[in-house]
């Protein structure tokens, strides 16, 4: 694998001076260094985990049952709150981890009681992230699990997940984390709340891999509660193969998304080092933004967003983190799709598949491109609005990624 160039390496420095709480241009834009995320357990691998964000009005004296599906297994299951958002405190008055029956039932005898530092109960200052203390029972691969939090008190902002892609569970009064049953959750949403990873301490020098990008990596047209998500089917293929020893798979990606500017939530730069280079056991983040910054008005140059994937390389390059360029998709047929954005899509994929400075390729514009019309989806791969994938699309990405290719010796 190709190592960082002496630009590479500029950036790198950087970057070190970012995390010391600088403020980094990008060329258009800059970010700014987040706050410091605890680090992850010793030994442990996410297994999984959703991108944080502002997610509304927050609200209180309610538990939440999360329903969320692993990749790798393991034991000792801690999970990850974030008030990253939050105006005010949060207070978890009890936190509880099962194994889903059905619906919003837990398997009987399986709903375990998570700890803080020994206590019950924790409070998350905003801004703030804090890990569970371990369960010491096995978690299944590919397994469902669910999450009981009862929020006893918060302020006006919530920090969540809104496009789950899956339904969850709320009890709209009280306390119901440690009941197995179903009867108080009455309510459905799609949404996860303040919870944004889980991990396990898998078989040694097991690893895992980001997925690192906007809505279709989120999944946004796949099938809801089928966990038939590009990185879902990735998560699914390096569980089966003997070979590889990176067996967590974390979704990290977020709807409308871009590199370079803010929008729905922070841009890639800003939230690079909590969504990617924090996660419990990484070694490799497969990139895939650019799309929502090419059809944006105005919208960067190819080399912006050049400058933009070249601050992610040296930074996780940096933490010794393999990456992994996904070229662009096409979209024409999307509402906002423009010939001249098509001129930059094509500049920065050359860039992807041509520079040398990623560690890896993945080409998921030849996977999913129609070869008679090239800036246009594949019929059988798209969901109808040209842009977001269908399960079937979201399959054959999973496919075009080599599994040999994930890693790097970094």
């Amino acid at each position: 694998m190709q190592r960082p160039g002496l630009r590479a390496r500029v950036l790198g420095a950087l970057a070190a001076t970012a995390a010391l709480g600088a403020v980094v241009a990008t060329g258009t834009e800059s970010y700014a260094a987040q706050p410091a995320t605890p680090p992850a357990p010793r030994s442990s691998v996410v297994t999984w985990a959703s991108s944080a964000y502002p997610a509304g009005t927050a609200a209180q004296d309610l538990t939440y049952r999360f329903v969320i599906h692993t990749s790798v297994g393991g034991r000792d299951l801690r999970i990850r709150l974030s008030n990253a958002y939050g105006d005010q405190p949060v207070t978890f008055g009890h936190a509880y981890a099962g194994v889903r029956e059905s619906g919003a039932a837990v398997v009987p005898g399986s709903n375990g009681r998570l700890t803080f530092r020994g206590a019950s109960s924790v409070t998350v200052p905003a801004g703030g992230v804090v890990y569970s203390d371990p369960l010491p029972d096995r978690v299944q691969p590919q397994s469902d699990l669910t999450i009981s939090l009862y929020v006893r008190s918060a302020g006006t902002l919530a920090t969540g997940h809104k496009g789950a892609r899956a339904t969850q569970y709320v009890a709209p009064a009280g306390d119901h984390a440690a009941e197995e049953g179903a009867a108080a959750y009455s309510q459905q949403i799609t949404s996860w709340y303040y919870l944004d990873a889980a991990v396990v301490r898998p078989r040694p020098a097991s690893g895992a891999v980001v997925a690192f990008g906007d809505s279709i990596t989120d999944g946004s047209a796949s099938t809801q509660d089928t966990n038939r998500r590009w990185p879902d089917f990735l998560a699914r293929r390096l569980l089966a193969d003997p070979r590889s020893r990176l067996k967590g798979v974390a979704n990290e990606g977020i709807s409308g998304n871009k590199i370079l500017a803010d929008g729905s939530a922070e841009s890639a730069l800003k939230r690079l080092d909590r969504d990617v280079l924090s996660q419990a056991g990484v070694r490799t983040t497969i990139l895939l933004e650019g799309i929502n910054d090419i059809k944006a008005t105005p919208g960067p140059t190819a080399d912006d967003l050049i400058a933009g994937y070249r601050q992610i390389i040296a930074r996780s390059h940096a933490r010794g983190v393999c990456v992994v360029g996904a070229t662009v998709m096409p979209y024409e047929g999307w509402r906002e799709y423009e010939a001249v954005d098509e001129a930059v899509r094509q500049q920065v994929n050359a860039f992807i598949r041509t520079s040398g400075e990623f560690d890896a390729v993945v080409d998921f514009d030849e996977a999913v491109r129609d070869p008679a019309a090239p800036a246009r989806m594949l019929p059988a791969y798209d969901s109808g609005d040209h842009l977001h994938p269908n399960d079937t699309g979201m399959r054959v990405m999973s496919d075009a990624i080599s599994l040999r290719a994930l890693s790097c010796d970094r």
